[in-house]
Formats: structure tokens, sequence, C-alpha cells
């Protein structure tokens, strides 16, 4: 099963970047042995003057790298919490049940296209604070990577 992190904006080189590089290394080589294909890929910010514009024109890039197949998860203020745990085995239920691709979607600092949202199977959120894109993109990364040794029997995630 192929799991595709999509974040809106670029990260510039620095310990943000740093810091989701070493988790998305780790669940890539994590997932591997567990039938996962891992990637991640970043699109631009829109430059559009409305709010309301950006997002959209932020949903359509999104929309054009995950294609009408697989799910979609949507990380927004939002969304329900889950534990790492549930988290994991909605993962593990998604291969299992042969899903080609899964799209994690990390929206930008305007948050997410309502309608994009609207389409998600499912809508996480971090808590009930708002969280800075930078760091939702962090916390999406080292998320997926501790489900990803959940699933394995690792040590890494500790009760």
């Amino acid at each position: 099963m192929r799991l595709l992190l999509v974040s809106v904006g670029r990260t510039k080189a620095g310990p943000e970047r740093d810091l989701v590089e070493r988790y998305l290394e780790r669940a890539a080589a994590t997932g591997r042995g567990l039938g996962f294909d891992f990637e991640h890929r970043e699109i631009e910010e829109s430059r559009a003057r409305r709010p309301k514009d950006r997002m959209r024109e932020e949903a359509k890039a999104i929309r054009a790298l995950l294609g009408a197949a697989g799910r979609r998860i949507a990380f927004d203020e939002s969304g329900k919490s889950l534990t790492s745990a549930e988290f994991a085995a909605d993962l593990g239920r998604s291969r299992d049940q042969s899903v080609a691709l899964v799209g994690l979607i990390v929206g930008g600092p305007d948050g997410l296209d309502p309608d994009l949202r609207a389409e998600a199977h499912l809508v996480l959120a971090f808590g009930a604070m708002t969280w800075p894109h930078r760091l939702a993109r962090i916390m999406a990364a080292e998320q997926i990577y501790r489900g990803l040794t959940i699933l394995a029997g690792h040590p890494y995630h500790r009760i």
C-alpha cells in the first residue's frame, strides 16, 4: 500500500526540515517491511489574494497528486482525536483491505479547503489547540512513523 503525505508549503533548510526528514526516513524504512510504500510531496502555497481562493487552489493541487483512488486522511483542527494506536490500526486496516493509496494531507497557513476536508475519509486533529502548519507537518510525520512502529511491534511506542 502506498502512503503519500502531501504538505502545503516548502519547508526551508533548518531544524524543522531536519526533523520532518528524520521521521519520514524512519517511516519509509519501517514501512517497507510492513507492506507500506511511503512518500512525501510538498506543493507550493497559493499566491492568490483571498484565503478562500488560496485554499481552493491548494486543494486542486492536492487532488492532482492524490487522484481519485484510495483514502484521504486530512489533518485539521476541526477533526477528531485518535490515540496513536487507533491511528496505527486505521492504517493497518487500510493495508489489509488492499487500499492502494492513503493520502495524508497537511494544509497550509489558511487551513484546508472545506470541500477537500469533506472528501476525506478521516479528519484528524492534534488536540484542541491550533498548531502552525509547519509544526503540524512534523507531528504528522512523527505519528506516521509511530503508527508504523506500532504495527511492527517496535518498542518506539511505549504505553
